[in-house]
């Protein structure tokens, strides 16, 4: 299942949120922007995060992740689908679906942007 969820997400990724998220370093090097997507699995739950590259020569660290949407296997094929809330805490939008109606959640649905 773990490979399953990787190699779909993989494609999503590659597909869908790199041509529409990963754009050319702005002109204005003052400010974040993101340079890679991608997903990896820690513990129990699957995430998708943001990679940032931080130009400006007063930034803290030349660049950071951000996850954006976690999957958590809940059984029966089934998982839960979560968005970063900008308070730092996870929240549980989608209790129960398939690998694909996740996925096609986090394609479509405006809480999983990046």
């Amino acid at each position: 299942l773990k490979q399953e969820v990787e190699t779909q997400a993989t494609e999503l990724i590659a597909k869908v949120l790199k041509p529409k998220y990963v754009q050319p370093p702005p002109t204005d090097s003052q400010f974040n922007y993101i340079t890679d997507i991608a997903a990896k699995w820690y513990r129990q739950y699957f995430y998708f995060y943001s990679i940032y590259t931080c130009p400006s020569p007063h930034a803290i660290s030349s660049g950071f992740e951000a996850k954006f949407a976690r999957l958590e296997f809940v059984g029966d094929d089934k998982f839960a689908l979560s968005f970063m809330r900008h308070t730092g805490t996870w929240f549980t939008l989608y209790p129960s679906l398939s690998l694909n109606e996740c996925l096609a959640a986090i394609q479509n649905d405006s809480w999983f942007t990046p």
